[in-house]
């Protein structure tokens, strides 16, 4: 939990005060009962009117003084709780943003936006509760049960006998429920997960009308989560009314107790009528402490979820300045000897990209080609160190990449990935989005170099034109052109188109690679394509094949030479291809 210290630093003092405002509500409430057995037995016994008014407005006093702190308690834990989980949530999503993709696949999606949020809610609520009544039920408690004894230390014996049994039951409810509510979160994250992946492919559960087994993947997870969250309630069905017993078991013998003192003349009504509402108190503070440690229990489990992810090391680590000599030649990429391997379910490291090497010069183009899962779209995260190779080095502009701050490496590189990813806003906020700065001419200078200013403009708003969430309201093909339009206009060193075009027609395929050959010929180009003629340009072409380079060259020495470039080029064009070229 050492993560929560800097938040303490920052609240602490108005914490501090909260709790000062707390303990004179509480002792207000102690006061009363007290006060209230004087009126009774000093003024009514003897009616002595003027006794009870006096006493009468000095309880009015403190119930408006107590009142008072209640109300500035209320505001300043609120103010707290608020302001505390407005900086862990933010916290935590930065800490997130700086997680590789390593880190996240660790954790999954669906259980970092439950700790993003319903973790964090649930620290929230025990921080306000702490503040409103959880440190309150032990001070009344506890002075309750100084004034019953000072009150008449006979009587206050069974006090002391019921508290320990309650004190007991209380723990046993806090060690018995707490694993049960680590499981909670963790079949919350489930539930998470399933809703998460049902909205995101919910076009292909209609098309392949797979409601029911959806439906019932998601049972399957909501009843888990039913039945744990069951299992946690039934130990607090359990231990709750036993405490209730035990109190009020305590409360009759006082009655009992009371009732013959009074008989014999050794008591008054209203000391009994006082260690009656002391009694009572204590019940309030032992059901309120019962819910704090149920919320403690809740709390913690979430806390300690959270710090899961406030305490990972990021794997991969970026220098904050930059000490090296500035680059003659800017998008020179070269690979030496770079082995990569995802980390496997069973813990083992299986190679998956083997002995990559290759470079290109700055301005060139440089062609990919290979099956599915033959390691093309992991050079690219390689290359923008989402992932750091096992082995070998990559380096940028004569540089090796681990020595590039994160702000400079993405600056010098615009990516395209294979699902355009478009955000909620307007047409032109999207394509600025690769360039804040950019004038409205750039904007429509890179609109049209993607082919993308024609379909833009016959829209009903232009390029004020909302685009729904992911971009729904626009085909694919369209979703790739504004993609590429927003990589455009970052103007970057190195563009890496992954498969940018495999939803627009080969005519507009053909001029959107005119038109990015003319705006790229300052710049390096790595394409990555499935399709021959997408790549056929190319100054070179390399061939993947089962995580290594198959082939290596320009599309002409490929056909001489490489058989498996041929067999893919004849296989896309329908026809005998001559190895001569």
């Amino acid at each position: 939990m050492g993560y929560l210290k800097p938040y303490w630093k920052n609240y602490r003092l108005r914490f501090i005060l909260a709790v000062l405002f707390l303990s004179l509500e509480a002792l207000a409430d102690l006061m009363q009962p007290a006060l209230m057995s004087r009126i009774v037995d000093q003024g009514v016994a003897h009616s002595k009117f003027f006794f009870i008014e006096k006493f009468g407005l000095i309880m009015f006093l403190i119930t408006l003084g107590g009142a008072f702190c209640a109300c500035m308690r209320n505001v300043l834990s609120v103010n707290v709780s608020q302001n505390f989980a407005r900086d862990l949530r933010q916290d935590l999503y930065i800490k997130i943003q700086r997680f590789s993709l390593k880190n996240i696949d660790r954790f999954g999606n669906a259980t970092l936006i439950t700790r993003l949020t319903n973790d964090v809610t649930r620290v929230q609520t025990f921080a306000n509760g702490l503040m409103r009544m959880m440190l309150k039920a032990p001070l009344v408690g506890i002075g309750s049960l100084i004034m019953a004894v000072n009150l008449n230390p006979k009587l206050s014996l069974i006090l002391l006998g019921v508290t320990p049994v309650i004190a007991l039951m209380i723990y046993l409810n806090m060690k018995i429920s707490y694993p049960y509510f680590r499981k909670v979160q963790g079949a919350l994250d489930h539930v998470n997960r399933s809703v998460q992946e049902y909205l995101s492919g919910v076009r292909v559960v209609k098309v392949f009308n797979r409601f029911s087994y959806e439906e019932e993947r998601f049972q399957q997870n909501n009843q888990h989560l039913g039945n744990l969250s069951a299992m946690a309630a039934k130990v607090g069905s359990v231990f709750s009314p036993l405490i209730n017993l035990a109190v009020n078991a305590g409360i009759i013998a006082i009655i009992w107790f009371g009732g013959i003192g009074v008989e014999s003349g050794s008591m008054q009504v209203g000391s009994i009528i006082a260690f009656t509402n002391y009694m009572m108190q204590i019940l309030f503070a032992i059901m309120m402490v019962n819910n704090a440690f149920n919320m403690f229990v809740r709390a913690k489990a979430s806390a300690e979820r959270i710090g899961e992810i406030m305490n990972t090391e990021e794997d991969m680590a970026f220098p904050e300045q930059e000490n090296r000599p500035i680059a003659k030649k800017k998008g020179a990429l070269l690979f030496q000897h770079v082995c990569f391997s995802y980390d496997s379910i069973a813990g083992q490291r299986d190679p998956f990209l083997k002995n990559i090497d290759f470079s290109v010069l700055p301005g060139e183009m440089l062609g990919i080609t290979g099956p599915i899962a033959s390691g093309k779209t992991t050079l690219v995260n390689l290359i923008l160190r989402f992932y750091d190779p096992d082995q070998g080095r990559l380096i940028l502009d004569g540089t090796d990449v681990r020595l590039f701050s994160e702000e400079e490496l993405r600056g010098k590189i615009a990516l395209v990935p294979q699902r355009p990813l478009l955000f909620s806003g307007t047409v032109r906020e999207n394509i600025r989005w690769g360039n804040e700065q950019a004038s409205e001419e750039e904007i429509y200078e890179a609109a049209r170099a993607a082919e993308a200013d024609e379909f833009i403009r016959q829209t009903p708003d232009g390029y004020d034109s909302m685009i729904g969430q992911g971009g729904v309201n626009f085909s694919g093909g369209q979703k790739q052109r504004i993609s590429i339009a927003r990589a455009l206009i970052r103007k970057p060193e190195i563009l890496i188109l992954d498969d940018a075009t495999s939803a627009v027609d080969a005519r507009t395929d053909k001029r959107i690679r005119r038109n990015i050959s003319i705006a790229t010929r300052r710049l390096t180009c790595i394409v990555i394509s499935q399709r021959i003629t997408s790549i056929a340009d190319a100054d070179k072409i390399i061939v993947m094949n089962g995580g290594k380079i198959d082939a290596i060259g320009t599309h002409q020495e490929l056909i001489r030479e490489s058989d498996y470039y041929r067999e893919i080029l004849q296989s896309q064009l329908g026809k005998e291809v001559e190895s001569n070229g």
